[in-house]
């Protein structure tokens, strides 16, 4: 299937998105969709799929003029869309999220259950997926859900398939699962889009980019003609020097430390301790137990057992709000359910975290929750009209940048970033280092787990990898690589 979308128009009210974008798509290529946060690429592949109506321009396919009222019409003519932020619904059993819309029946018009969970089968051992049907969803991490998604798209037996940050969530492991069965879709003729803000993985398995900036098409070019800061220079209309700052971690005194720590299903005996101004990296495969170390020590989820120590002071963590009297943040892996009130605006979002600060006497005093709003706006370069605009309005990587904007400034000693740059682009991301840069130079500890090797070596000073919810090993920044990470992630040594 051969896709043309040429000079593109979209504004939602006064916001222009799209300025005259054009996009090629050939017969059984992978083709890159690059861009910062908010250049327009997830709205220019909405509009190719029937979830936004453009203002002006043409849509080709096949060379005949074609426009989808809806995505379900869009699929139902072999273009499916794995979308970023995902669309998995939690009180519904993985089963029956994968062929919701799409059940299968008999012929007496039962639902045929059998037939469906040979078909989830076949699709989950092509992806080495070991999710059990009959889970619930919502029971599921953020990486299995990506792969549920993935899979669902997959069933489809589409000619073209959209992938938003496919792989946001997901480990090395599973990275190259993914990128077999992309390859072998190559092969049978599907085309797909890619749209990821992992450089490596453009330059592994895609034929060519598009580079897109403020709703514009910068530039199409074949992979093997481009590199890394080429393609950056025209995401960004700069120059990176470096893709991570220096740090010159100085050690401090010792702010967290953890004893022993349990949790039945998830991980045990965890102990290790950071000091003040130190970023530790957590490495280690999905559903290693990184995630679920960090949500204890947050009081989302209880520890059975085990000791949290603060600035030498044992503390019993039981919730959320105990954590957050004891000096710790948590910037969440799944911004959308668990770190943003979507239909807040961004300034309410941002001054959740320090109401009594904006409000001494018990009244909000809007100028001055304004002001700090607008300041972390500029600073994080958060592209937005105003600070009361919707957090549910803002592309996902400035939505991430408000997550973070939450605890800046409430006088932290331990800050938790799972998954910081998850689906946040090569500048915002480097804006994010520099800013972990910046906390840990006013004496702030981070625990950092992140799914990127090269985000784990570029900016830990400490690496503990986590193998089957135990700590497989401890590297340091001089010994750690990848192959090293990745040994003791697999049960190494």
């Amino acid at each position: 299937m051969r896709i043309e979308m040429k000079d593109i128009y979209k504004s939602f009210g006064t916001n222009p998105v799209l300025t005259g974008v054009d996009f090629e798509l050939q017969d059984g290529e992978i083709h890159a969709l690059m861009g910062e946060n908010g250049a327009g690429k997830s709205t220019l592949m909405n509009i190719l799929i029937g979830l936004h109506q453009r203002d002006s321009g043409t849509i080709l396919i096949d060379g005949r003029e074609t426009y989808f009222a809806n995505p379900k019409e869009a699929e139902r003519n072999g273009i499916a869309f794995i979308h970023q932020e995902l669309n998995v619904w939690p009180d519904m059993t993985v089963l029956e999220n994968l062929f919701i819309g799409k059940e299968r029946t008999t012929a007496l018009g039962l639902l045929n259950t059998n037939e469906m969970k040979a078909l989830a089968n076949e699709q989950f051992r092509k992806l080495s997926v070991t999710i059990p049907l009959n889970q619930e969803a919502g029971e599921c991490s953020v990486g299995e859900k990506q792969m549920i998604e993935i899979a669902k798209a997959l069933m489809t037996h589409a000619q073209v398939i959209v992938m938003d940050e496919p792989t946001a969530a997901l480990t090395e492991r599973e990275i190259k699962k993914l990128f077999e069965v992309i390859a072998s879709l190559k092969k049978e003729g599907v085309s797909i889009v890619y749209i990821s803000h992992r450089m490596e993985e453009i330059f592994t398995i895609c034929d060519r980019i598009t580079v897109m900036r403020d709703g514009k098409t910068i530039d199409t070019q074949a992979i093997p003609d481009t590199d890394f800061d080429d393609v950056v220079r025209k995401m960004v209309g700069r120059q990176l020097t470096d893709r991570f700052p220096q740090r010159a971690f100085q050690p401090g005194e010792v702010v967290l430390e953890v004893k022993n720590a349990f949790k039945t299903g998830k991980f045990k005996d965890i102990s290790f301790s950071v000091r003040a101004g130190e970023i530790i990296g957590f490495s280690g495969l999905m559903g290693s137990g990184r995630t679920e170390i960090m949500r204890a020590l947050f009081g989302l989820d209880a520890l059975d057992s085990g000791e949290v120590w603060v600035r030498g002071q044992q503390v019993a963590i039981r919730n959320p709000h105990d954590a957050m009297q004891a000096g710790i943040g948590f910037v969440t892996e799944d911004r959308k359910d668990e770190g943003l009130i979507l239909d807040f605006s961004i300034r309410d979002n941002m001054a959740l975290t320090n109401l009594s600060s904006f409000a001494p006497k018990g009244v909000i005093l809007d100028k001055k929750e304004k002001e700090f709003a607008d300041l972390l706006i500029q600073r994080l370069q958060i592209k937005t009209e105003s600070s009361s605009t919707p957090a549910r309005q803002l592309s996902g990587g400035n939505q991430q940048k408000v997550v973070i904007a939450k605890w800046i400034g409430i006088g932290l000693s331990v800050l938790i970033l799972d998954e910081p740059t998850r689906g946040v682009d090569v500048g915002a991301k480097r804006e994010i280092y520099h800013l972990m840069n910046e906390l840990t130079e006013r004496g702030v500890a981070i625990l950092m787990v992140s799914s990127e090797l090269p985000e784990v070596l570029g900016m830990s000073d400490r690496i503990l990898v986590v193998h089957e919810g135990e700590i497989g090993g401890e590297l340091s920044r001089q010994e750690a690589t990848q192959e090293s990470i990745m040994t003791l992630a697999t049960g190494g040594q």
